[in-house]
């Protein structure tokens, strides 16, 4: 059997962080065993798009290397990919369903239903619910006569489908990544199939588009394990066999319990992927990152490209606990990312940045010298910017962590080395020559290299960190330098 796999989200909202994360493992899945990613459209709650939402989707997979196979855009012999397109078939088997026994026409209200579940909760039932035992108190094809079903249905009275789950049954499937699972029929719903706009819901389109798009596995968030015992139900109902399951760990809070959007905006994570794209990270970092949340490969290694982790990915090395999102990490793989990538990859990338900030570059060659002093010192894209901004204006505010290093002593330490860098000429205003001038001003004033650098850079550059420092100098010119350290002398004191 070749293996066909699918994601499938659903249009509410832009793609988060999880799903990104279980398109990833859907993909690696597939095209670690030679099989088809199929991306599918599950749009079927009309109420709740989100109009740019697909697009989002689709964008998203394609900032983070994953080609889709089959989709929307895409084609294959499969399609419609949009949930929305395929309503027909939906009601052809939910048709086959209620002919085979196996579901219902049900034509209560909304209030008859909220007035059975009232009336069971004042009797002591803590959890009420449309299933085996209460339906036959209400209006359906199970209690009203076949003629009364014709009549209300001819009469285009409204009516949802629900599946006829069996009572006291125990429902097993196999979980590639948890093992053995069970549920009891006794705990379910009657779960509704169509709705009455005629739109199916999530698990009849589900299963319909799994089987009819011949999926192979489904692999998912582990949020919709408690749903397979009705998509199993059905499964069994229509006579098929299912795909095989793989329900994926969740992504947990550093602070503990699921990562929510409320959560992570809270702890400063980015929730969803459009976040990543516009704040310029490395989109093969966090493909890195979010591989080996909730996955490794059973050694020590850590640094893998979408081609390793393709050839490394198997479901039975996927953990069953929650994996928490530690940003730092994150940070981690993006300043390896970066690091890897040579001056002249990183230019295009880094020049626009600059110039979207307004900054004029005095030359291809300074803006080359700017990125290989900042090369191994920025963990983001955007801290080029951030950190090198001081190359091209002087700095007009000064960190206020770094100016508790500036002392009263301060001043008259830089000025001698200001005198000293003063005398030389613009071909001796270089990193080796500046770093003897270092030397010989601490030596003089019996202090340590911290009494003069950090005054030096926060006059330089307004921060207390950054790059190697006397090449900056060198690289910013003497004048500028000059007039730099006069201007915090002035302003510092």
């Amino acid at each position: 059997m070749s293996v066909r796999v699918r994601f499938a989200p659903s249009p509410t909202g832009f793609l988060h962080i999880g799903g990104l994360r279980t398109a990833l493992y859907n993909y690696l899945f597939a095209r670690h065993n030679e099989g088809t990613f199929v991306l599918r459209i599950e749009d079927t709650d009309q109420s709740r798009y989100v109009e740019g939402a697909e697009q989002d989707i689709i964008d998203s997979l394609e900032w983070a290397g994953m080609e889709i196979d089959e989709g929307p855009g895409r084609g294959g012999d499969f399609g419609p990919y949009r949930q929305s397109e395929r309503k027909d078939i939906y009601h052809k088997y939910a048709e086959q369903l209620i002919e085979a026994g196996h579901a219902y026409y049900a034509f209560d209200t909304v209030e008859e239903i909220d007035e059975m579940r009232e009336r069971l909760e004042k009797s002591g039932n803590p959890s009420p619910k449309y299933d085996s035992i209460t339906r036959q108190s209400m209006k359906n094809s199970l209690t009203l006569s076949q003629d009364e079903v014709q009549k209300r249905l001819d009469n285009g009275d409204e009516y949802v489908v629900r599946l006829k789950v069996p009572r006291k049954e125990n429902i097993r499937f196999e979980d590639e990544i948890r093992g053995h699972v069970s549920f009891d029929t006794e705990g379910l719903d009657d779960q509704v199939l169509l709705k009455s706009d005629g739109m199916p819901t999530y698990h009849l389109a589900n299963v319909v588009d799994d089987h009819t798009m011949e999926i192979s596995h489904v692999i998912r968030g582990e949020e919709w394990l408690s749903s397979t015992p009705k998509h199993i139900l059905l499964y069994n109902a229509f006579g098929w066999e299912p795909p095989k399951m793989a329900h994926l760990p969740l992504i947990m809070s550093p602070s503990g319990g699921k990562l929510s959007k409320r959560k992570a905006e809270s702890e400063g994570i980015p929730v969803n992927t459009k976040d990543y794209i516009k704040g310029n990270y490395e989109p093969d970092a966090l493909v890195n990152f979010l591989a080996y949340l909730g996955w490794s490969p059973g050694d020590d290694s850590e640094i893998h490209d979408m081609k390793e982790l393709c050839e490394l990915f198997t479901l039975d090395r996927v953990s069953k606990g929650g994996a928490v999102f530690n940003y730092k990490k994150l940070m981690w793989y993006n300043e390896n990312y970066i690091r890897e990538h040579s001056v002249e990859e990183l230019k295009p990338r880094v020049k626009a940045l600059f110039e979207e900030s307004k900054f004029e570059i005095p030359s291809d060659e300074f803006l080359t010298h700017v990125i290989e002093l900042l090369h191994e010192r920025v963990s983001t894209i955007e801290e080029f910017v951030s950190m090198g901004a001081f190359f091209f204006e002087a700095p007009t505010e000064y960190d206020e962590k770094a100016l508790k290093k500036w002392k009263d002593d301060s001043p008259v330490i830089l000025k001698a080395y200001r005198d000293k860098i003063a005398e030389l000429s613009e071909e001796d205003f270089e990193a080796v020559t500046l770093k003897d001038k270092i030397k010989e001003t601490i030596e003089e004033h019996d202090v340590g290299f911290g009494k003069l650098m950090m005054p030096l850079r926060v006059a330089v550059s307004g921060q207390g960190f950054g790059p190697d420092l006397t090449p900056a100098l060198e690289l910013i010119g003497k004048e500028e330098v000059l007039d730099r350290i006069d201007t915090a002398i002035d302003k510092l004191g």
